[in-house]
């Protein structure tokens, strides 16, 4: 590591591991792994879970502006400790520079007092380590006539069911995932979130319709698999249970989660290979040959056509799994009124039961400032840009989350 350092930023947010609940005054100590001897930065969670944001060191910018260079981020232990919760020590913890790192850690309650640490290895990120090269597989996946098949139209799922091995190891464990913490879990794995905004968006949607690929055909269940994709590079794409995620990484995928690719004529996803284009190159999109694309001001969709075809474009799916109801089309607003208004404020209210940060509302369907502050404080907890106005990304994150809460304590709820 260079002596001239650069500056990235964490949070840690931690909760109960059967839910969303956060945990008050959990203890957060934090280690520059590559200065173990330094002194231990040590922070306390607040009422939502969450420590402030933390500045650490990080490797130059450069670094992750080509391949070939050295290591582009700085890594950290996160140790986390709470009374009547299991000990969880997470290792590799990545930093890159100018960008912020959420760190989440799952608690779960001690079931005997001695239990050992639960132990979390983030491993190198797959354009920095060596990982197995993507199997050559066709874009359109032939449907059986009989089978599991049961989807006539694109769905987003609320779960994705990630095996973490290879598709015959049977002893890798299953990971239920929700839909959009899986694509943001990848995205972080596959791309650094240093590159410009076209080229994450362009490797988003191709790690969403890559995804989606695997849920419509059912591709694994139709071999007798119970999970819906793998963890391995060779098979599918990289997944890491537990690693850290960056926000404008997060940010993206909470904006366009519903969209896929497609070519006309075709119902199903389009199975988009890629590969990192340098030590692995193969018949679709080049992970560096797209951030180079993006320098160059090229947008999400030119990078897509240019490795898929012009034929190639953005769908967008009628219907997502696991919400209360859908977005209405509009953003809510100052001003708005309305049952959409009301539904909002009653999931805000069950959300502030669990983050007794955000103000209650009087549930009478009538946006006004409150409602708005509400909004605005929900959005700076969940990572979202604070503008207090519930828009496409918003309504779906606070969906998500109302359904995390209410689904444990309140069966039916919704």
């Amino acid at each position: 590591m260079p002596t001239e350092l650069s500056q990235g930023f964490l949070r840690v947010f931690v909760i109960e591991r059967t839910g969303l609940a956060p945990i008050e005054n959990a203890s957060v100590t934090i280690v520059y792994e590559e200065a173990p001897e330094a002194e231990p930065r040590e922070f306390t969670t607040d009422n939502s879970g969450q420590t402030p944001i933390i500045t650490l060191p990080a490797p130059p910018l450069a670094y992750s502006e080509a391949p070939d260079e050295p290591k582009p981020y700085s890594e950290y232990t996160i140790t986390v400790t709470k009374e009547g919760y299991e000990e969880t020590i997470v290792t590799g913890s990545e930093i890159l520079p100018d960008e912020l790192s959420v760190q989440v850690v799952q608690l779960r309650r001690l079931e005997q007092p001695e239990e050992a640490p639960v132990m979390i290895n983030i491993p190198d990120h797959t354009l920095y380590g060596i990982y197995p090269p993507k199997i050559p597989e066709p874009e359109i996946k032939p449907l059986p006539e009989s089978g599991e098949i049961v989807l006539s139209r694109v769905v987003i799922p609320e779960y994705i069911i990630v095996h973490d091995g290879i598709p015959s190891d049977a002893s890798a464990p299953n990971y239920w995932v929700r839909y959009t913490d899986y694509i943001k879990n990848v995205a972080s794995c596959e791309i650094y979130a240093t590159w410009e905004e076209a080229s994450i968006l362009a490797n988003i949607l191709v790690i969403m319709s890559f995804t989606l690929n695997r849920v419509f055909t059912e591709f694994y269940r139709n071999q007798g698999y119970d999970f819906t994709i793998t963890s391995s590079t060779a098979y599918d794409q990289k997944f890491i249970y537990g690693r850290n995620i960056f926000e404008n990484i997060s940010n993206l995928v909470d904006q366009v989660f519903n969209n896929y690719l497609a070519r006309p004529g075709i119902t199903q996803p389009i199975f988009t290979s890629y590969c990192d284009g340098q030590r692995v190159t193969c018949n679709g999109l080049s992970q560096w040959g797209s951030k180079f694309l993006g320098d160059e001001g090229y947008s999400a969709i030119e990078i897509i056509r240019n490795y898929y075809g012009q034929d190639m474009y953005i769908a967008t799916a009628e219907q997502i799994s696991g919400v209360p109801s859908s977005f209405p089309g509009y953003d809510l607003t100052i001003g708005a009124s309305g049952d959409k208004v009301r539904q909002l404020q009653r999931q805000l209210n069950r959300i502030a039961q669990d983050y007794p940060a955000i103000p209650t509302l009087n549930v009478d369907g009538i946006y006004g400032p409150r409602t708005a502050e509400s909004v605005r404080i929900f959005q700076r907890i969940f990572g979202l840009p604070q503008t207090g106005v519930t828009d496409f990304a918003t309504w779906y994150a606070i969906s998500r989350i109302y359904v995390g809460v209410a689904r444990l304590s309140e069966p039916g709820a919704y």
